[in-house]
């Protein structure tokens, strides 16, 4: 009546929401697909069977992602959230707790780092030849509780720097012994190795996103008997899931042929370069860690929780920063990824020293996870590169210019601070990152 349209059917609304919701789950389906193949190019032939994201086969068929592997990234998240609640405040702890001055804080850091490339050693020495892996995972989670509670409980500097050490060295070889047995369950099971690895190191990085930010408030609001008891029972929980979930991977003896490859590689002059370039670069990136929370609480007069605030960001940064760059990297080269990193630290380095303000050092973390979230990544393929046929080698002196940093870190940040004032600490973390970039540019391109 009066241009009034006819009545609709009720069975043709029906019909039309049905059609309507199907393209809606195609348009979903086509979606995810589509975010997959952009920002994770390899999900589908990690999680799934490699066909297309489509209505049919999500309706039909059923997927189930591998508990076991959702053990290993529980685990290494849970070990990196313990970690990092302990590493950040570690300074301001024996400053304020322990009451020592920065030159013996420096010195904890480095016995703590020669123990830990010690200790390491001749753990993965014995790891690799004889006994169960999980076992000396549990074991070193053990330690790592004990080391939380002897903290949480005791301020005496010489206990802390013999039998604290020690039980650090010994805890810090848990992570890399869960990354080598995740490596042999993947490879026994084959399934996807590097999809696998870089979900577990995203786990790490996450953690650190976590971690300091708690760390402080924990440390700042309830004292640090408070945060190393957390930690305490986060290696607690982590050893029941390690104890529950994580396989046992039998032994897979090494051919005669691999042990030969197994060279020494100080007669290639290109891998000594990029070796002392890597050192430099984690020497600058852990003087940093050291005394950035001495310098915005008692140079720049900033409140102490900022710290976490900064550690934290720049760690969220680094997680889509070392996706991209492991995207990019068969494009443009490892080499330049690198080139630009340390360009980025230079520029981060020197805007320590030029900006004080909250905002500016907000800021500058996007330099700082440039940094970091490149070489942590690239700098390791680098090395693998360069020693073909020798991985193993190839990582295990990636992990050692890392700990050789931290050495030289411990001793550069303790001694300059006390003589010539935080600001010095990344005037000269300024001038190695530049050294660094003139070694790195002579190494060549793979």
């Amino acid at each position: 009546m009066n241009g009034a349209l006819p009545a609709v059917p009720p069975t043709w609304n029906l019909f039309l929401s049905r059609v309507h919701f199907h393209r809606q789950q195609r348009f979903i389906c086509w979606l995810f697909s589509f975010c997959c193949r952009i920002f994770y190019p390899h999900f589908s032939t990690f999680f799934y069977p490699q066909r297309d994201f489509c209505m049919k086969s999500l309706l039909t068929r059923q997927r189930r992602i591998n508990p076991v592997y959702l053990s290993f990234m529980a685990v290494s998240f849970m070990t990196g959230v313990a970690g990092a609640l302990q590493a950040p405040t570690l300074s301001l702890f024996l400053t304020r707790e322990v009451q020592v001055s920065p030159f013996w804080v420096g010195l904890f850091f480095t016995i703590n780092a020669i123990a830990g490339i010690v200790i390491s050693l001749l753990m993965a020495k014995r790891s690799d030849n004889q006994g169960d892996r999980r076992n000396l995972i549990l074991f070193c989670c053990l330690m790592a509780t004990l080391n939380a509670l002897l903290f949480a409980f005791n301020r005496h500097y010489l206990t802390l720097v013999t039998l604290g050490v020690f039980l650090s060295a010994l805890a810090s070889v848990s992570i890399p012994q869960v990354f080598a047995l995740a490596r042999e369950y993947a490879d026994q099971s084959a399934r996807e190795v590097v999809m696998f690895s870089s979900v577990m190191r995203a786990q790490l990085s996450l953690a650190w996103v976590i971690g300091p930010p708690l760390s402080f408030a924990l440390a700042l609001n309830y004292g640090f008997v408070t945060l190393f008891c957390v930690a305490a029972g986060i290696f607690l929980l982590s050893m029941l899931l390690i104890w529950r979930t994580l396989p046992s991977v039998p032994r897979v003896v090494a051919s005669p042929e691999e042990v030969l490859t197994q060279l020494s590689p100080w007669k290639d002059s290109q891998v000594r370069l990029l070796f002392i370039a890597s050192v430099t670069m984690w020497a600058c990136n852990t003087m940093y860690i050291i005394d950035m929370p001495l310098y915005i609480s008692s140079t720049l007069g900033l409140p102490e929780k900022l710290a976490g605030l900064l550690m934290g960001t720049a760690a969220g940064l680094e997680i889509p920063i070392m996706l991209l760059a492991g995207h990019y990297a068969r494009r443009t080269g490892k080499r330049k990824l690198m080139l630009l990193a340390l360009v980025a630290a230079i520029v981060f380095y020197l805007g320590l020293v030029m900006f004080q303000s909250r905002t500016a050092l907000m800021v500058l973390q996007l330099f700082n996870a440039a940094f970091i979230g490149i070489i942590a990544g690239i700098g390791m393929l680098w090395f693998q590169d360069l020693m073909p046929g020798r991985a193993g080698a190839a990582t295990t002196l990636f992990t050692t210019s890392i700990s050789t940093g931290m050495i030289i870190a411990g001793i550069i940040q303790g001694t300059m601070s006390e003589r010539f004032g935080h600001e010095s600490v990344y005037w000269l973390a300024l001038g190695l990152a530049v050294l660094a970039l003139g070694l790195a540019s002579r190494v060549r391109d793979v």
